[in-house]
């Protein structure tokens, strides 16, 4: 039973951690460009 208790209390650890570094990601910016390296690919910029 004890077993149960501490996989319950791991997977809420591991789940808030998962939640915070999500929300972290949301907060810092990672998600404002998703077009941006999509459309990068396309156009060549090379200055030789």
């Amino acid at each position: 039973m004890t077993v149960i208790l501490y996989l319950l209390a791991g997977s809420l650890v591991l789940g808030g951690g998962g939640l915070a570094f999500f929300l972290w990601s949301l907060r810092s910016g990672q998600y404002e460009d998703l077009e941006g390296s999509a459309n990068r690919i396309l156009f060549d910029d090379d200055k030789d």
